[in-house]
């Protein structure tokens, strides 16, 4: 009994029909008729009733098709873990992720999942949130990390929570400590200072902006439109303070200080998305499942 004899069986069942069979599964007519009957002599009975215009399945052929239907549906499982496996040693994963997470959550995550699918190739796109999601939508994108809540919410995306993280505020040892000197700072404490800022885009941004204005005053900007590094950079050298993830402080090594805010404080939700009409790869839900356990 050959696998190709299950195929061609089972679509003459399905259609009861031997021309529109073989259209169905793209091999000649004759050729379709001769691999059943081969079949039958195989098993040692007839499994269609012939008659012009009306094939009916015999008592065998009632026995054989759901059994047959099994076996090419376990063959079709068979394919698809084994192609998951070969993804998981050769694949490749579309990760978006915002650049505060690619400099805080994803190094060591990434370090991690390297070391066990060396093969694997990580292609990274930094981005704000609505850039990314608008990528995922597209299609350019298996994973992202994105904050919540969404700049615009899609039905067409599934967000899983990862994580919340604190904000802090960083300024160079060598400048005056923000807040009058205090161990934590509040939001109203950053009026009159000056503050390194984004570009357009971040989140960061978005979010510093909205907690300075609920608190009644517009931020004062020494210097803005800039990248994760250059923020930091710009504050070691002294130009002002940003308010940024803690991950990312404490990542950033020496040369800034690092004030809490006080409660409430700030904080931002941390959350993968994917698209809901689309499985990631086998490899992307492993990397999903070793960032959700982190």
């Amino acid at each position: 009994m050959q696998f190709q004899q299950l195929q061609y069986f089972v679509a003459v069942a399905e259609t009861r029909h031997f021309t529109r069979a073989a259209e169905l599964v793209h091999v000649a007519q004759p050729s379709l008729s001769q691999q059943i009957k081969a079949l039958e002599r195989e098993l040692g009975a007839d499994l269609f009733l012939r008659a012009r215009g009306n094939i009916t399945l015999t008592d065998a052929g009632e026995a054989l098709l759901p059994l047959a239907r099994r076996i090419l549906a376990d063959a079709d499982t068979a394919r698809h873990e084994v192609q998951e496996l070969a993804q998981l040693r050769s694949g490749r994963i579309r990760l978006g992720a915002t650049p505060s997470l690619c400099t805080g959550l994803l190094p060591d995550v990434l370090h991690a999942f390297h070391d066990r699918y060396p093969g694997v190739r990580l292609l990274i796109e930094e981005g704000g949130s609505h850039d990314l999601v608008r990528e995922l939508a597209r299609g350019a994108l298996d994973l992202a990390l994105v904050v919540l809540p969404l700049p615009t919410p899609s039905p067409a995306l599934t967000t899983v929570e990862l994580l919340r993280e604190d904000l802090v505020v960083v300024s160079s040892p060598d400048a005056p400590r923000p807040g009058r000197g205090r161990r934590t700072v509040r939001v109203a404490d950053l009026e009159g200072e000056r503050l390194v800022m984004f570009r357009h885009g971040y989140d960061l941004r978005e979010l510093t902006v909205a907690a300075c204005r609920a608190e009644g005053f517009e931020p004062d900007f020494a210097v803005e439109g800039g990248e994760m590094d250059a923020v930091l950079g710009f504050v070691r050298a002294g130009l002002g303070v940003a308010v940024v993830p803690r991950m990312v402080a404490a990542r950033s090594g020496q040369g800034l200080r690092v004030t809490p805010l006080a409660r409430p404080g700030l904080d931002r939700t941390i959350a993968l998305a994917h698209r809901s009409d689309v499985a990631p790869p086998r490899a992307a839900r492993e990397l999903q499942r070793m960032l959700l356990e982190r």
